[in-house]
């Protein structure tokens, strides 16, 4: 698994948004600046964000954007996921599907089904919220921080 540029954007905008008061929208040349972003390419992300519910949008000349629910309502997780698709570490595991013709005498898909899950709880686990008050106090993680799930 390899988060792209459109992921980690995608969250750095989720973040950005989450740190401003939540009855304001908040324009994209804004976030673009601060988050050295370009506008084109925010545009095409926001989108995607706007369309899922992630975001809601006014036009005019107070318009924007802000976060559709309470930043603790979002995790890094389905972020990721609504842009990324799927997050699986190999082919043969990705929506929750064994895939590979050798599952059945594969030594390694124990791993890589285990490997998918921490990745997918840990993500799941993080919430804008978390991401605010980063980094977690000493010996305690985002996981720690959360009730079981």
């Amino acid at each position: 698994m390899k988060i792209s540029t459109k992921g980690r954007y995608a969250l750095r905008v989720m973040a950005d948004l989450a740190r401003q008061n939540p009855d304001t929208y908040v324009s994209l040349a804004a976030i673009a600046a601060r988050q050295d972003i370009s506008l084109k390419y925010l545009e095409a992300i926001v989108a995607k964000l706007h369309q899922a519910g992630f975001v809601t949008s006014q036009r005019g000349k107070n318009g924007g954007y802000r976060l559709a629910r309470p930043a603790a309502a979002y995790t890094a997780g389905a972020v990721l996921k609504l842009v990324e698709g799927n997050l699986a570490p190999v082919a043969c595991v990705e929506d929750d599907a064994v895939t590979c013709a050798r599952s059945g005498q594969c030594d390694t898909l124990p791993l890589w089904l285990e490997l998918d899950r921490l990745i997918d709880r840990y993500l799941e686990s993080v919430t804008l919220a978390d991401l605010l008050d980063w980094p977690p106090q000493e010996g305690e993680t985002a996981i720690s921080r959360q009730p079981d799930r």
